[in-house]
């Protein structure tokens, strides 16, 4: 079950949700959206049945621990101690369920001087040390959306944990508490640099590396249509297809990994590209071991004809978005249905996990659900 939020709790439970789990959302008996406007664009709720409650109510605290009862993972991604203050906390969960895997999804985490700061996918990888190599030489960090943090960092890695805790509980018996700070999981997404760093293939400066644009061969170029293209040619056996490909293979060239001359590579290589448009440059690339593709908008990428093939993006709803990943060969994971109105499913959930018919009405009576 998912006490609702927004942003990477959300996310992990949809997720869990997109791989076969029967998630209850518990939403606020007034509503709640990470967006403003129509609910049924915030596509990160979907899969999920909703339960309106009010969790300022004692009989709708009550409803959670009921649900709490029978769930065998809870989601939630309030600061530290506020779940404790409204009655939901681990400690009261766990006593009641002791099986329970209690996922909770923060910024900072659940301690250290941090804990209690509000703050943004821009922050939590800021101090992970994720945010400054990103960008191009002479440039400011570039924040990459909230990629990193709120959903690589923190829902996929609640999603993550809450599973491995799952299948601990089925061994043990017993639940435990899932502290999934987005500051930690951006720091172990930085793990494979650390290692380059480590081992002195990587600078500190920005856009001076092989993966932060500063190799002319693993770069992205504007075509003569103003569209653009990337290349990915970190390989020798890549590089001379881009070499190739592009014409440059006849041309005396300096030795790949010599650093002081990408900048001037890259100037050059970038006047080839502006000879051709992005559809020319498919032609000639696409498919290849260049390690190609064009730059494609987020209208354009549904569109081409590998994501079609794969059905790598979907409708659900009336509403073109991502499915589910990653692929099963034997249990297909499935969207079970669009964003839900807040409290749309209360009295079918609330039926299903025992409440009688009467209970539900006295809940409604005493504004405890919606």
């Amino acid at each position: 079950m998912e006490i609702a939020g927004i942003g990477p709790g959300p996310f992990c439970a949809m997720m869990l949700a997109d791989m076969g789990a029967d998630v209850v959302r518990v939403d606020r008996a007034q509503g709640v959206s990470g967006l403003p406007g129509n609910n049924s664009f915030d596509l990160i709720n979907r899969g999920r049945r909703s339960v309106g409650v009010d969790l300022k109510n004692p009989d709708g605290v009550e409803v959670v621990l009921r649900l709490v009862d029978q769930a065998d993972a809870l989601i939630e991604g309030f600061r530290p101690g506020v779940a404790e203050r409204l009655g939901v906390g681990p400690d009261v969960c766990l006593e009641r369920n002791p099986r329970l895997v209690y996922g909770r999804m923060t910024g900072w985490g659940q301690d250290g001087p941090m804990a209690q700061a509000a703050g943004h996918d821009i922050n939590y990888i800021s101090l992970a040390g994720a945010l400054e190599p990103i960008g191009r030489a002479g440039e400011r960090p570039m924040p990459p959306l909230n990629l990193i943090g709120d959903f690589g960092g923190g829902g996929m890695l609640l999603a993550y944990g809450i599973v491995c805790g799952l299948l601990e509980a089925k061994q043990s018996g017993h639940g435990q508490v899932v502290d999934a700070a987005m500051v930690d999981g951006a720091a172990v997404l930085m793990t494979f640099i650390h290692g380059l760093r480590a081992m002195g293939f990587w600078e500190d400066g920005r856009g001076t590396n092989l993966l932060d644009t500063g190799a002319w061969f693993y770069e992205v170029y504007e075509t003569a249509d103003g569209k653009f293209v990337s290349v990915g040619s970190l390989e020798p056996q890549f590089y001379a297809e881009l070499l190739r490909l592009s014409g440059l293979d006849q041309d005396d060239l300096p030795a790949q990994m010599d650093r002081s001359t990408w900048p001037a590579m890259k100037e050059r290589i970038a006047e080839v590209f502006k000879t051709k448009t992005r559809d020319e440059w498919c032609s000639l690339m696409e498919g290849t071991d260049v390690c190609f593709a064009p730059v494609l908008s987020m209208e354009e990428a549904p569109d081409h004809p590998h994501n079609r093939a794969r059905g790598t993006f979907i409708e659900v709803g009336g509403v073109t978005q991502p499915g589910p990943a990653p692929r099963f060969s034997r249990t297909a994971a499935e969207i079970k249905g669009p964003p839900p109105i807040p409290g749309q499913h209360t009295d079918e959930v609330l039926g299903e996990w025992g409440f009688s018919p009467d209970e539900i009405l006295k809940l409604r009576d005493t504004e405890a659900v919606k």
